[in-house]
């Protein structure tokens, strides 16, 4: 396993060669641009800026794993529906030319009034689109585990039946809703054939991430685990090597 970090709100406000120095400081090898933040990294970018961020990164010895973007497949309005697939296809060019692995995506809810199987299927579709596009630029789709009735694990199984492209893959999002019903175990173990990466937050909340990591390492896991903190600190470059260091017991 890797550990990496998400520009959610740690890395918010900081600008690229800022954002790798203190990964560099820190020991988080990875990681994810979320859309919007200040590191800049968006589709409107030119040629020559997407050549600049790839090189950047291969100097920082700091891998891009990939674009974190706001794209959603559950609504009802079919133009909307088209204008969030062709913004995916849109981040993963930029996703190519920058150098990254991957384009995340999410749901965000199931919509009133339309038949959940309905929207579960019309998001599993969608995902398939996305992921045959990404395949020609040698770039994954990862859908988190997010939303409203979305994020239920039985529902996201369902989504990931319908969508079987294998660059199609999840982001496990260490969400309450991982312990509903059956339990982390029987959750997870329905779902880990699809995940390629997997968010992680405050590691000394009540989320059993003892058993999390078990899975993990059950499963053969080997691809990045990425800090996505929402906690405030005034101090995030401390944070972040504690964090590396309550990671490092868990992973090893």
């Amino acid at each position: 396993m890797q550990l990496g970090l998400v520009t959610y709100q740690w890395g918010a406000d900081w600008d690229l060669p800022t954002l790798l120095k203190n990964c560099q400081a820190t020991g988080f090898a990875g990681v994810e641009l979320r859309t919007t933040h200040k590191h800049g990294v968006e589709p409107s970018l030119d040629e020559a800026a997407r050549k600049e961020v790839a090189n950047r990164f291969a100097d920082s010895g700091i891998e891009l794993v990939g674009l974190g973007t706001t794209c959603e497949y559950h609504s009802p309005d079919p133009a909307e529906l088209r204008r969030n697939i062709e913004e995916t296809k849109s981040f993963i060019r930029l996703c190519h030319d920058v150098g990254g692995s991957g384009v995340k995506v999410r749901p965000n809810g199931l919509p009133a009034g339309v038949p959940v199987d309905k929207t579960l299927a019309q998001i599993g579709h969608a995902l398939d689109e996305v992921a045959s596009y990404g395949e020609g630029y040698g770039v994954e789709i990862r859908l988190e585990i997010h939303g409203r009735g979305t994020s239920e694990i039985p529902n996201i199984r369902k989504i990931m039946d319908v969508s079987k492209h294998p660059g199609s893959k999840l982001c496990w999002n260490c969400n309450s809703a991982d312990l509903d019903g059956p339990g982390l175990a029987a959750n997870f173990r329905s779902v880990q054939d699809r995940i390629g990466t997997v968010h992680i937050h405050d590691l000394i909340s009540s989320y059993p991430w003892p058993e999390l990591f078990a899975l993990l390492k059950a499963a053969n896991f080997n691809g990045w685990t990425l800090l996505e903190e929402g906690s405030q600190t005034s101090d995030p470059i401390r944070v972040m090597q504690y964090y590396r260091l309550l990671w490092e017991k868990l992973a090893t």
